[in-house]
């Protein structure tokens, strides 16, 4: 029932009855101790399926057809990756993965409702800051009922505003968000998804402009006393800080998605809105 194992009587008027708790020579029997453990490898597993799929859209990496088709009889991996939207070679081979074939091909059902085969060597995973008909992929996923596990139709996205002064390097935004603690601050961060290293909470993304990591200062790691979200800043591969402007599209939603996440966790002050 629901990925649980339950105990039901097998004699007497209660027969067929679910019991409110497994008898004790069944919870203590070693093969029982097996099955739990089987069952928190199997929640793992779903959370590793999730990060990983979560984690190929964000960096915008290109995904063997392949591997999706080996992974695809999983069921932790198939909830995860149906009904994300992938992208093969040519601009119309975008939509929703459906299924995959015996032969490896995939099944995605287009903008217009039609179900189309891919078998190129690789598709990708777009973030929805990359997908140029996203207004008409929510469209068409309500039509059809899909759910997506991982957040990409409908994550909180922003663009990076025009007009910004030639040397900036940091968003002061959501700064000045306060907790009562750092270890607060750094466990939010850390619920949320989040890499914490030294005093900051990071992310990294990746898109046409390479590899960039989102910073946001959350205070000295050995201080646990009251702290609050610094200005969002970014660093290239070779952790060059860099001018804002030349931040990429994924990097500056995804560095924004982090700072928002942290700050809307904040102590809020006497009169002060969400």
């Amino acid at each position: 029932m629901e990925g649980r194992v339950v105990a039901r009587a097998t004699t007497g008027r209660a027969a067929g009855r679910r019991l409110g708790s497994l008898p004790e020579q069944v919870r203590e029997h070693p093969e029982a101790e097996l099955l739990r453990r089987f069952a928190e490898w199997l929640d793992r597993h779903a959370a590793s399926c999730l990060a990983r799929v979560d984690g190929w859209m964000v960096a915008s990496l290109p995904v063997p057809t392949a591997l999706i088709a080996r992974v695809w009889p999983d069921e932790a991996w198939r909830s995860v990756l149906r009904d994300l939207v992938v992208a093969g070679d040519a601009p119309d081979e975008t939509g929703f993965l459906r299924d995959v074939t015996g032969s490896g091909a995939l099944l995605v059902v287009n903008t217009g409702g039609e179900t189309v085969r891919l078998s190129p060597r690789t598709v990708s995973l777009p973030h929805p800051v990359l997908l140029p008909f996203l207004p008409r992929l929510r469209e068409s996923a309500a039509k059809l009922g899909v759910t997506q596990r991982v957040e990409q139709l409908h994550r909180a996205t922003w663009t990076r505003p025009g007009g910004l002064p030639e040397k900036a390097t940091e968003v002061t935004e959501f700064a000045g968000g306060r907790f009562s603690s750092r270890f607060g601050l750094a466990a939010r961060a850390a619920s949320l998804g989040y890499r914490v290293s030294g005093g900051y909470a990071t992310c990294a993304a990746r898109d046409a402009r390479g590899t960039a990591e989102a910073l946001v200062w959350i205070g000295d790691p050995y201080w646990d006393g009251e702290s609050e979200t610094g200005n969002l800043t970014w660093n290239d591969g070779a952790g060059r800080r860099l001018p804002l402007r030349e931040v990429g599209p994924v990097a500056w939603s995804e560095g924004m998605r982090m700072a928002a996440a942290l700050y809307a966790g904040r102590t809020a002050e006497e009169g002060e809105g969400p």
